[in-house]
C-alpha cells in the first residue's frame, strides 16, 4: 500500500507583516509630501512624519531579510511579500538618505548670499515657529567664511544695462523660477531713469537760449564709499518665497539691484524659512536663478 505524503511549505508571517509595514511607510511618506508641497503642513512636522515613515520602513526592511532568509533555508513562502516590501522601502528610505548625506556633507548654512560683506537686507524679516528645529543665532561673520569656503563661486551678476532693464528681466526670471514677489522697495528710482529718458524739445530749446555760450560744467565723479552700502538710496530691492519644486521646502529671497556707473549690480540672498541647515538647496537656488537672470539678459552681463 503507498502512502502519499504531502509536502507543506511553511509561511514566513514575517514577510507579510514586512509588506504590510512597508505600505503603511509608503503611503505615509507620500500623503507628508503632498500635504507639505500643497497643503498646509510646515517643514518641520513633514520632517517628522517622514523620519517616523523612515522608521517604520527600516523595520520593514529588517522583517524582509528575516522572510527572504526563511525563503533561502526552508522554502517558506513570503518571497514576493519581502521584495514587494523591499521595493515599497525605496521612497522613504531613499529619502531619508539622500537628507543624512546632504546634512552631513554640505555645509550647516541656512542664509546664503552672493555679497558676504553686506548681503541685501530683507524688507520683512522672515519670521516662523521652528518648533523641534531650533537656530542657534543670527547669522553671523563665522556663517559668511564658511560659505565663502564651500561656495567660492557664488557671487553677484554685473551687467552693462539700464537699471529700468534689468529690473524687467529681473521680474521675469523670478516669475518663471517660481519666486512670488511680495515687496518691492526703491522703485522711485526706476521711475526717474524713466523719466530723465523724456526730452521735451521746447524746454531744451528754451535751455539753449538762455544758456547762450555759457559752458556747461562737467558732472564731477561719485566717489566710492568706504563702508559698504545696505539698502543705500540708488538700491531697487525685490523680496519673494520660493518652494522647492519636488518635496516644497520653503525659502526667502531677497534680490537687491544697485547702478554703478553705468552698470547695474544684482545680488541675491537666500534663507530657509525653518532649520538651521539648508541641505544646500540654498546655494543650488541662488546659481540656477543668476544662470537664467544671465540667459535672459545674454549680451548685456558683464564681469
Amino acid at each position: 500500500m503507498a502512502i502519499t505524503i504531502q509536502y507543506e511549505r511553511p509561511v514566513s508571517h514575517a514577510a507579510h507583516w514586512a509588506r504590510r509595514m512597508a505600505l503603511f511607510s509608503c503611503l505615509l511618506f507620500v500623503a507628508a509630501v503632498l500635504s507639505h508641497r500643497f497643503g498646509p503642513l510646515t517643514t518641520p512636522h513633514f520632517l517628522a512624519l517622514a523620519g517616523f515613515a523612515a522608521v517604520v520602513a527600516g523595520v520593514a526592511v529588517l522583517l524582509a531579510a528575516i522572510g527572504l532568509a526563511r525563503l533561502w533555508h526552508v522554502g517558506a513562502r513570503g518571497g514576493k511579500a519581502a521584495l514587494t516590501a523591499l521595493l515599497l522601502c525605496l521612497l522613504p528610505l531613499g529619502f531619508t538618505g539622500a537628507a543624512a548625506y546632504a546634512y552631513f556633507y554640505k555645509p550647516a548654512l541656512y542664509d546664503v548670499t552672493t555679497d558676504t560683506a553686506a548681503a541685501p537686507p530683507w524688507l520683512a524679516e522672515p519670521a516662523a515657529a521652528q518648533d523641534w528645529l531650533p537656530r542657534i543665532g543670527p547669522v553671523g561673520a563665522r556663517d559668511r567664511a564658511v560659505q565663502l569656503a564651500a561656495y567660492p563661486g557664488l557671487s553677484g551678476r554685473r551687467y552693462d544695462g539700464a537699471l529700468d532693464r534689468v529690473y524687467q528681466g529681473v521680474r521675469k526670471v523670478a516669475a518663471a523660477y517660481g519666486i512670488a514677489i511680495t515687496a518691492e522697495d526703491g522703485l522711485d528710482n526706476i521711475l526717474a531713469d524713466l523719466e530723465d529718458l523724456v526730452v521735451d524739445p521746447a524746454r531744451v530749446a528754451q535751455s539753449q537760449e538762455a544758456l547762450g555760450d555759457v559752458p556747461i560744467p562737467e558732472a564731477r565723479p561719485l566717489e566710492t564709499p568706504l563702508i559698504p552700502r545696505i539698502g543705500g538710496p540708488g538700491d531697487v530691492l525685490l523680496q519673494g518665497e520660493w518652494r522647492s519644486p519636488l518635496f516644497g521646502f520653503r525659502f526667502d529671497v531677497v534680490i537687491r539691484l544697485r547702478e554703478e556707473a553705468e552698470t547695474t549690480l544684482v545680488d541675491m540672498r537666500a534663507a530657509s524659512r525653518y532649520g538651521p541647515h539648508d541641505l544646500g538647496f540654498g546655494a543650488a537656488l541662488v546659481e540656477g536663478y543668476l544662470k537664467a537672470l544671465d540667459a535672459e539678459l545674454l549680451g548685456i552681463a558683464g564681469d
